[in-house]
């Protein structure tokens, strides 16, 4: 049985809110035939809270925004030479229920630094990717109409200590790493084409430009 397409974009380095409204738009206008997408983008920095996001969490934002989104999980800092990949996928078609997706995704981000000599993990009830006890992937998921759109971002070569102004992800004292401290490959462009393959793989499509 031949795997579905799932269209692959290069967005480069985007504005958060305006990449937000158009992955809602997106997928408020989807129809059965809609292309299943996956989005590869840079943003500037930003932080994000997510629907059950609480302030206290916030510990000193200082000069960079702060955005409310309708994405599940708590708060989290985007920046130059984090990858994010958006997942608007059709769960309905796929068959999957959304801890399935979040299980699969978190699969294809722990191939992925396998591939790279990377030993990571998942923690029960912390979704996200980790190596040893940092943090290295974050994921954050919203499905409307049994459609998904936001989805993970992952460290590589960017200033981490924005991190610090707040508790990432809702825990306290929760350190981050990247793939430029754990020695492996840094390019976004090579990373966004491993990580491709590997969700894909990890979701059963065929990826297409």
């Amino acid at each position: 049985m031949s795997r579905p397409p799932l269209h692959l974009q290069h967005l480069g380095l985007c504005d958060y809110e305006s990449s937000w409204r158009r992955m809602q738009h997106y997928t408020d206008q989807r129809t059965a035939t809609s292309q299943d997408q996956l989005w590869l983008l840079q943003h500037p920095p930003v932080f994000t809270l997510g629907l059950a996001a609480k302030p206290e969490h916030l510990l000193a934002p200082g000069d960079i925004p702060i955005i409310k989104v309708d994405r599940g999980g708590q708060v989290t800092y985007h920046g130059p030479g984090q990858l994010i990949a958006y997942l608007l996928l059709d769960l309905h078609k796929k068959g999957f229920g959304i801890k399935k997706l979040v299980a699969r995704i978190e699969q294809a981000i722990i191939n992925l630094l396998t591939g790279y000599n990377i030993t990571a993990h998942t923690q029960p009830g912390a979704p996200g990717v980790y190596v040893e006890e940092r943090k290295i992937a974050a994921l954050g998921l919203r499905v409307r109409r049994g459609c998904t759109f936001h989805g993970l971002s992952l460290n590589v070569d960017m200033d981490l200590e924005p991190f610090r102004r707040i508790n990432p992800c809702g825990h306290p004292g929760l350190e981050t790493t990247q793939l430029a401290d754990l020695g492996a490959a840094t390019d976004l462009k090579q990373v966004g084409a491993d990580l491709s393959l590997h969700l894909a793989s990890q979701l059963d499509y065929t990826l297409t430009p």
